[in-house]
């Protein structure tokens, strides 16, 4: 075998330029213990955690490969429950930033995420229409709801164990999660049903849809049980007939409900008119429920304030003393009318907030002091935070900060490295922005036209960008300011390449022609010193637009890429035409010549790389590089290795002598428009539609080629797996609830880990008996030989080994890792299961798996007359040790609760957060007296 070429792996070193995505939703998190200050945001795979007040990034919650897709805070505020593309939830620790638990359970992305006030559980909806319960304190997963025929928008947990969910099938649907069943279906609305929100004590659900009202509903939560031939219950069965009789009219219609499960009336009281006339994007309350605040897909967003109970009463009683002096006035005995409170003055419109952008998400808290602190999630990669007094007589919004100076407002469409490989400049349509590329820190700011090409002026002091609008500007780094503007091309500045000389550069435009430019020094009237300036030396003139230009190292020869799919190749002092190179199907968007002049590449929106030489201008082989358009291409310094950049969000390095695929660099969840290589061909930088840069760096780490194909065939196979459809249980029907977890790679190999202890097991008891008869032969003790594994483990018996691998399985991987063990296993398990139990060790664990073996396997496991008297053994040793596990349990907590009680008493204070509540309250009435006691002074 020959020798292999050895290349070295390029690896992520970091991602910048990005604010926050616009795929999921800001978040307060209380990181500091100040609520309203901190905000987390989607990073692209991150999570990043802003304080708004200083404008820095405070904390980074790293992810994997997926992209963040929804985040939700837990109540307690120490974490941070994380929704991704994959259908993945990780749930992070706010004080050490680390992912503690991992949910595998939904087929497509996490679009809704909620804890329950206590924050012991966790419900996730999905694209993939279900809607699955969660629990976080024994990491595992509880429930699948299965009833949304399209994606779930929102979901909402009730103190009264009940879940609310709304779906973009228009139905809002609700869960007694007592019985996992489905009680009530509101299709009253006739599009989707895009927010949900809960105010007034959850006595009132308001729901927002693809138009521009809010309706609200009243919750009328019936205690006992009704009986069913009671004439209510027929009436309101009628009521539901006649609406879907008429379905013009907006009328809720109540399905999967029966008289014995009806646990609340949900009925229409009206609507709120939004003044965008689009659908509602998120629609949200604040912690308190006081606040209420929606946005469509423009920059408004509008909030509300509710009234709760004492503030509706005390209305109402105003209203009352007027219409009864209303009454005396006009001296009529007439019969006084009920007085009513309008929907609209119950939930009053506070103010609208006109943010810089369009709205893609928001969040919102009450402060103790009254204060709505607010903040804005814009489309265009800023955070923006605004402060509103609802005391004041008129609230106005403050913009309290802004965070913008983390990236560019749109895509960055041109990137090059300065020569000293330290300076990375970024152009996008509205600025010019050069960054330090060891502290990924902006240094400069610059606005600029559209800007398509770019690059630095040798001396590294100065930068041409090249625009849509065809002209050519020239700025200056150390004042940060446009030094001069010049009119290059009528149409779109495509591409520009700096001589190898460094004397000048050429650009090829929408004109159909390139130009060639030379640097010179002017002396401006104004000053002194001369200054740097370009003048147009040549003219070349095509029959085509010029998409690409490039010269060749020793200068002899410009490529030219034309609309018309082909590379024509001139010499660069008489402008002859030498070479055409055709074969593309599609225009030929990048190309680039090898350090030697011996090879150029060209990568077209064909999806087709083709390395031609340059003498004859052969075609040496053609390469299917990217599954759409390839955007950019550019060789590594000294090599024939080349980097392309594709429309499908992939970069990838090629080898041009050997022509194979070296390796894919996979960040980017959007395509990649352009990407730059230091001169010294360590550091690659790239920039995408989702907003972020990202930098690459060469290791020192080897990469062989062999392993590279089979560490993809390996992701590929963990893919298709994941792919695969879901194990039946024998016997289960499919209904409205399913198992939470789903069968991935992981379960696949814990399933194998318990297998193979197992058959450690097995070995390990047959050696054993076969040792007894050696010893009883024998007549004397003969040294049993030691298991390499069981001594790992400080030589522990096979039974206690098998239970250290059941108690490395992760919980939330459990069940599924059971549902894959073959049945052949299931019988030594239960009887290892009844001998752990007995002896007291892991009881709940095993409990829960051996529950969880029974409900799957019944049928054999009922049959089998072998396991009659191990079943009988499990039920005896399993009731006695989960009652003792009870009673501990319930000890505990009597103790905690004297414990707690004691605290209140030597204190005389209230436990917990309702003293501060309290207190404030008290504070507040106190400074009123003391104002209107001066006032009357």
């Amino acid at each position: 075998m020959g020798l292999t070429k050895q290349y070295l792996r390029y690896g992520p070193a970091a991602l910048f330029g990005l604010v926050a995505s616009t795929r999921g939703n800001a978040a307060f998190v209380a990181l500091r213990g100040e609520r309203g200050r901190c905000v987390a945001v989607p990073a692209c795979e991150h999570v990043f955690i802003w304080d708004t007040r200083k404008g820095e990034k405070v904390l980074i919650l790293k992810g994997f490969k997926q992209e963040v897709s929804f985040l939700c805070p837990s109540p307690d505020e120490l974490h941070l429950a994380v929704g991704y593309e994959d259908g993945s939830i990780r749930v992070f620790s706010l004080l050490s930033g680390e992912a503690n638990v991992t949910f595998n359970g939904h087929k497509a992305a996490v679009t809704a995420l909620k804890y329950d006030h206590l924050g012991g559980r966790l419900v996730s909806g999905s694209k993939d229409t279900d809607v699955i319960v969660w629990d976080v304190i024994n990491e595992s997963g509880l429930y699948r709801l299965k009833g949304h025929k399209d994606a779930v928008t929102q979901v909402l947990f009730l103190k009264r164990n009940l879940l609310v969910t709304s779906g973009k099938d228009t139905l809002v649907k609700w869960w007694d999660l007592d019985t996992q069943h489905c009680f009530k279906t509101l299709v009253g609305h006739r599009t989707e049903v895009w927010g949900l929100a809960l105010v007034s004590e959850e006595k009132r659900l308001i729901t927002g849809t693809a138009d521009s009202e809010l309706r609200v509903w009243d919750i009328t939560y019936i205690q006992e049980i009704k009986d069913p031939d009671e004439p209510e219950s027929k009436k309101s069965k009628g009521s539901s007939l006649g609406a879907e009789e008429n379905p013009g009219e907006d009328e809720t219609l109540e399905l999967d409900e029966s008289p014995e499960e009806r646990l609340l009336t949900c009925s229409k009281v009206g609507s709120i008119m939004r003044e965008g006339r689009d659908r509602v994007v998120t629609l949200a309350t604040d912690q308190t429920g006081k606040i209420l605040a929606c946005h469509g897909t423009d920059a408004v967003l509008e909030v509300f304030s509710v009234l709760s109970e004492e503030e509706v009463q005390k209305k109402l009683e105003k209203k009352t003393k007027k219409a009864k002096k209303k009454a005396k006035q006009k001296s009529e005995e007439q019969p006084e009318g009920t007085v009513e409170l309008s929907l609209q003055e119950e939930i009053k419109r506070v103010t609208n907030i006109r943010a810089s952008a369009k709205i893609k998400s928001f969040d919102l808290t009450l402060s103790p002091k009254g204060e709505l602190k607010i903040v804005l999630l814009l489309q265009n990669n800023i955070i923006e935070s605004y402060n509103l007094n609802l005391s004041a007589q008129v609230p106005q919004a403050v913009r309290a900060s802004k965070i913008t100076i983390g990236g560019h407002r749109s895509d960055v469409r041109t990137l090059a490295f300065s020569s000293d490989n330290i300076a990375i400049l970024s152009a996008a349509a509205e600025s010019v922005k050069i960054w330090n590329r060891s502290t990924l820190q902006c240094i400069r700011t610059m606005e600029c036209d559209y800007a398509l090409c770019s690059l630095f002026v040798p001396g590294d002091r100065q930068v041409i960008v090249g625009t849509k609008t065809g002209k050519l500007q020239l700025y200056d780094l150390a004042s940060g300011s446009l030094m001069e503007t010049l009119t290059a091309h009528d149409g779109a500045v495509w591409s520009i390449a700096l001589s190898p000389d460094q004397h000048g550069f050429v650009t090829g435009g929408a004109d159909k022609c390139v130009k060639f430019w030379e640097f010179e020094l002017v002396k401006d009237e104004s000053s002194i010193q001369k200054r740097l300036s370009v003048k147009q030396v040549r003219i070349l003139q095509l029959d085509e637009d010029v998409l690409c230009v490039r010269y060749s190292p020793n200068q002899k020869l410009l490529a030219v890429s034309l609309l018309d799919c082909t590379v024509k190749v001139f010499y660069t002092d008489t402008l002859k035409f030498f070479l055409s190179l055709y074969g593309h199907k599609l225009p030929v968007l990048c190309m680039d010549i090898s350090y030697d002049g011996a090879l150029i590449a060209t990568g077209s929106a064909d999806r087709n790389v083709k390395i031609w030489g340059l003498d004859f201008g052969d075609c040496h082989r053609s390469l299917f590089a990217h599954d759409d358009s390839v955007m950019y291409l550019q060789f590594v310094a000294k090599s024939h290795l080349f980097f392309t950049a594709g429309k499908d969000n992939k970069i990838k390095q090629w080898d041009a002598d050997k022509f194979e695929h070296i390796q894919t660099l996979e960040g980017h969840h959007q395509e990649v428009w352009c990407l730059a290589l230091s001169p010294n061909g360590d550091y690659v930088v790239s920039a995408s539609h989702d907003k972020s840069l990202r930098l690459w760096e060469r290791t020192r780490e080897p990469l062989i080629l062999e392993e590279e194909r089979e560490m993809q065939r390996e992701a590929e196979y963990e893919e298709s797996v994941a792919k695969e459809e879901q194990p039946v249980v024998a016997g289960e029907t499919q209904g409205e609830t399913g198992l939470a977890g789903k069968k991935t790679i992981e379960t696949i190999k814990a399933a194998e880990r318990i297998m193979e202890a197992i058959e450690l097991y097995r070995e390990e008891m047959a050696k054993l008996k076969e040792h007894k008869a050696i010893c009883k032969a024998a007549g004397k003790e003969v040294p049993l030989p030691i298991n390499p594994i069981l001594h790992a483990y400080g030589n522990i018996t096979p039974s206690a080994y098998v239970l250290e691998v059941f108690k490395k399985v992760k919980s939330s991987e459990l069940e599924e890792s059971l549902l894959v063990l073959p049945f052949s296993y299931v019988p030594d398990l239960l009887r290892l299961f009844s001998e752990h139990i007995h002896l007291g060790s892991e009881v709940e664990l095993l409990c829960r798996a051996l529950i969880f073996l029974l409900k799957i396997h019944f049928g054999q496991i009922t049959s089998n007359h072998m396991l009659v008297s191990v079943i009988e053994n499990l039920k005896k040793t399993t009731i006695s040790r989960v009652s003792e596990a009870r009673d501990v349990l319930g000890f505990n907590m009597a103790g905690l609760q004297y414990l707690k009680s004691e605290i209140e008493a030597k204190d005389e204070v209230t436990f917990f957060a309702d003293a501060t509540d309290r207190f404030e309250e008290k504070r507040r009435k106190r400074k009123k007296k003391e104002k209107m006691v001066l006032a009357v002074i």
